[in-house]
């Protein structure tokens, strides 16, 4: 498994990795700043892998392929393991996905705390984001939608720091509420990474986000959709 440098630091823009292998155009790193899609729900990373020899080329997607990530270049690349390179995200794509990664888990604590509804599922993009929870009972639930939108809003402009750290399995699974999924975390993760926004969510999370509730900006609502009986689909965005 690479080292996933945007679990310690989401910021990080570019970075310097070796090559482990290469096949056909995808290429494995021994660490890698690009957040494989769509784990954890976000869409992939995109950017650039620059050679040795200076040229640059595009990283069209990252995917996880058995516990590493596949670097899915534009064109196969003449490379020996060993060889070093240098990674260059798409930063304004990847930051519009942070801020609504961070607004996400707002909204699922709102709903959450409301009427203990549990995420589905739900994808993350750059143009906008749908999540899909568990609301059963609720009636209007249109109208509830429309509120926590409304309350994330309201919770996001107090500018909260987001903390990023690490518990072994154990001790985290003792906060309440820490895995929102509907599901189950695998069995054989002894150490989870936690996302807390203070006062107002904590959830084993592994992807990229912002350093403060600011940094969001206004979610917008897009529409929403009733995907079953319990099942509420809702899609949102972020101002430019």
């Amino acid at each position: 498994m690479p080292k996933l440098l945007y679990q310690f630091d989401s910021y990080m823009r570019e970075f310097e990795a070796t090559v482990t292998r290469i096949e056909g155009n995808k290429v494995f790193l021994d660490q890698t700043a690009f957040h494989p899609g769509p784990s954890g729900g976000l869409d992939t990373d995109k950017g650039w892998l620059e050679l040795p020899t200076g040229e640059r080329v595009e990283v069209l997607q990252a995917v996880e392929e058995s516990g590493d990530v596949a670097h899915v270049v534009s064109t196969p690349l003449n490379l020996q393991p060993g060889a070093r390179v240098k990674g260059l995200l798409d930063w304004e794509r990847r930051y519009r996905m942070m801020r609504l990664h961070t607004a996400s888990h707002v909204l699922a604590a709102v709903l959450y705390n409301r009427y203990g509804a549990m995420v589905t599922g739900g994808h993350i993009q750059p143009e906008g984001a749908r999540d899909d929870f568990d609301l059963p009972g609720v009636v209007d639930w249109k109208a509830a939608l429309a509120e926590a939108i409304a309350e994330t809003n309201g919770i996001l402009k107090k500018c909260i720091e987001v903390k990023v750290y690490w518990l072994k399995r154990d001790e985290a699974l003792k906060i309440p509420g820490i895995v929102k999924l509907a599901g189950r975390l695998p069995p054989e993760v002894d150490e989870i990474r936690v996302v807390e926004i203070p006062g107002i969510d904590i959830q084993a999370d592994g992807g990229p986000h912002v350093k403060n509730t600011c940094e969001v900006g206004e979610v917008i609502l897009q529409k929403t959709e009733s995907k079953g009986a319990k099942r509420k689909r809702v899609y949102y965005t972020v101002a430019p």
